[in-house]
């Protein structure tokens, strides 16, 4: 089963717990108020330390798989309504992003909807994200990456865009500069810059270029961001990821003559 079809449930959003539980829950047909009321239960988005009890989610699904896909779905919804409308070009690339097969595109619309008719901020649905993935930056990237290829599907970043980006970046516990290189890696004419890539200045050594590459590679391989919780359906943008960093190394490579 998709990760599209494991998510459509409420037995996924009560054990999801949390503001993410809890739109899953009520497009499922459930009375949020429940959620809500459970103040001392986690598994029902209460206030214990972890949102959801991994150890008991139903039928073997991950919860990180489910967090990270009903994430951004609903932080596109929310992104959607800061410049107030939704093109075509964006419903296109919210589709290819997503790998959404047929069957399961009025599920994951009834999602989208929902969340972005509610009249919650974006803010608690990205702590929970953050909280979630705490300490796992490259899936936290991934986030803000599938975000960003959304809101540049119709060929421009609309200002009110960028700064719902950036607040959501900051919320994740990303400073500016690694904003700034996500940021350029999808907006720049000329290309990313490959020294900002690899997250070091034109002055860094042979050695910590390559010291640099090989941890990213190893932090952004595909199969390491699906072990951690990436569900199989982002791959496409998990592979143009790493072809970034590569291509980045190739071109400082080439430029220092490196061996």
């Amino acid at each position: 089963m998709s990760i599209w079809g494991k998510i459509i449930g409420g037995t996924a959003g009560f054990a999801l717990g949390g503001p993410l539980g809890a739109i899953l829950g009520a497009t499922a047909g459930h009375v949020v108020d429940k959620i809500k009321n459970s103040a001392s239960d986690p598994r029902l988005g209460g206030s214990g330390p972890h949102y959801g009890d991994y150890q008991s989610f139903p039928g073997g699904q991950d919860p990180r798989q489910i967090a990270f896909a009903t994430g951004v779905i609903i932080l596109a919804a929310k992104m959607a309504k800061v410049d107030g409308h939704v093109s075509r070009d964006e419903i296109d690339a919210f589709k290819r992003v997503f790998s959404i097969p047929p069957g399961e595109a009025k599920n994951v619309g009834r999602i989208f909807d929902m969340a972005k008719a509610s009249p919650d901020g974006f803010e608690p649905y990205a702590q929970q994200i953050a909280t979630m993935f705490r300490g796992e930056r490259a899936l936290l990237e991934g986030i803000l990456e599938a975000l960003y290829q959304i809101a540049m599907a119709d060929g421009q970043l609309h200002p009110a865009e960028q700064a719902y980006l950036k607040k959501v970046a900051h919320i994740f516990g990303f400073a500016d500069i690694d904003f700034d290189r996500v940021h350029q890696a999808h907006t720049s004419s000329n290309g990313p810059d490959p020294y900002q890539q690899l997250g070091l200045g034109r002055d860094a050594s042979d050695d910590e270029l390559k010291s640099a590459h090989r941890k990213l590679s190893r932090e952004n391989h595909p199969d390491t961001l699906m072990a951690k919780g990436m569900p199989p359906e982002f791959i496409e943008q998990a592979n143009e990821k790493m072809a970034r960093i590569n291509a980045a190394w190739d071109q400082i490579r080439k430029e220092r003559g490196i061996r």
